[in-house]
């Protein structure tokens, strides 16, 4: 099969990193590397993932998010695309951090096979840009209901761009909580 890549990207922002992979295929079809411990040394020295989940989102246009969890839950993850393209959206509530408030995006796609390390102290949420979307989420901390916290994904604050109009929005994410710059907090 050759050697495999995996192409680790820094973005702007301190710990999240764009992973880059390029599978190797022949007649049978393709295998990909999507984690390699001695090549995410480069992100964190010793990372480990505890917890494996799976999401399936049937509509496009869904949004999902903005989640996260608070410490001493807090988790990084790292998320790739197995089914369909989603508009992954990444965005830094760090208080310290000078990009606070601010968010990257990038397309995860099933075939461009690129995935996101986002780390402790990040909202998440994405929107599907296609029917049947499954995105693959490894986490360095399991699940925690307590510690769930949540921006709403049309915050002004934020201005997140979404791609498409949105078509499914739960309940609970269209009523999180807004961003509130000025004390770098979440309100109420």
């Amino acid at each position: 099969m050759g050697s495999l890549i995996m192409e680790l990207v820094p973005t702007a922002f301190n710990g999240l990193w764009e992973i880059h992979t390029a599978p190797r295929g022949d007649e049978r079809g393709r295998f990909t590397r999507i984690f390699c411990e001695e090549s995410f040394s480069v992100i964190r020295a010793g990372l480990r993932f505890v917890q494996v989940n799976s999401s399936i989102t049937t509509r496009r246009g869904t949004i999902r998010g903005l989640h996260f969890q608070r410490a001493p839950a807090s988790d990084a993850k790292l998320i790739r695309c197995v089914r369909g393209a989603v508009y992954d959206v990444a965005v830094d509530l760090r208080t310290e951090s000078s990009t606070f408030g601010h968010w990257h995006a990038i397309e995860l796609t099933d075939t461009n096979e690129r995935q996101i390390f986002i780390p402790e102290g990040f909202a998440h949420g994405f929107q599907a840009l296609t029917n049947e979307v499954e995105l693959l989420y490894q986490h360095t901390y399991p699940h925690t209901a307590s510690a769930e916290g949540g921006v709403r994904y049309d915050d002004p604050a934020l201005a997140v761009f979404w791609p498409l109009p949105v078509t499914v929005i739960s309940e609970r994410d269209a009523s999180l909580p807004t961003l509130n710059p000025a004390d770098r907090s979440i309100a109420a």
